[in-house]
């Protein structure tokens, strides 16, 4: 529970913080990886990146146990990632916005397949366009998220909804393929 991190009290951060700090230059010196500050980033979290698909992580930014990162991704200041999290950049990347939270065994592919009926599966070639995840957004559980797509800041994506098409700022979506339920503006319920 990586949020539990940032509630550690002084004596429990005397452990904490350099096993944060073992775990975070491990990464760096394995993997084309930059990490910001005041970061928790779990030992059982798979983080892949290669030259030219690079991962950068903001700083205060939170990646739970089991995420599944394969570069490019970009992660902005105080993102978090729960358990489960698939996310793979393609040629193109994915860029997630500031503040923005993704929860259980979401998915985020930006890559697609070719699907001729004079080729298998195996032959198809791939394409990318990138993915572009704005601030303050909320992705479910569940929730799928596919190539070519930009949600708008703000926006909340709803449990097992799969995004198809860019989605507007604001908007609260659902349903597969994803449709516009609501407005977060108009939802004042806490």
């Amino acid at each position: 529970m990586p949020w539990l991190y940032y509630s550690l009290k002084e004596k429990h951060l005397i452990w904490a913080k350099p096993w944060q700090e073992e775990i975070q230059t491990k990464l760096q010196k394995l993997e084309t990886v930059k990490i910001g500050k005041n970061c928790f980033i779990s030992p059982q979290a798979n983080i892949f990146a290669e030259p030219g698909r690079d991962i950068i992580i903001g700083n205060n930014v939170t990646i739970a146990s089991d995420v599944f990162l394969h570069g490019p991704i970009t992660i902005h200041d105080g993102a978090s990632l729960n358990a489960g999290v698939s996310i793979d950049g393609g040629a193109k990347g994915v860029v997630i916005g500031a503040n923005t939270r993704i929860a259980n065994n979401a998915k985020i592919y930006a890559f697609n397949h070719g699907m001729s009926p004079d080729k298998l599966i195996k032959d198809q070639p791939v394409t990318s366009q990138g993915i572009i995840i704005c601030e303050d957004v909320w992705i479910g559980a569940n929730a799928c998220v596919t190539d070519g797509v930009e949600i708008g800041s703000h926006a909340i994506i709803g449990m097992g909804a799969v995004v198809t098409k860019n989605i507007l700022e604001w908007s609260i979506v659902g349903g597969v393929p994803a449709k516009i339920i609501g407005d977060r503006r108009e939802r004042n319920n806490f």
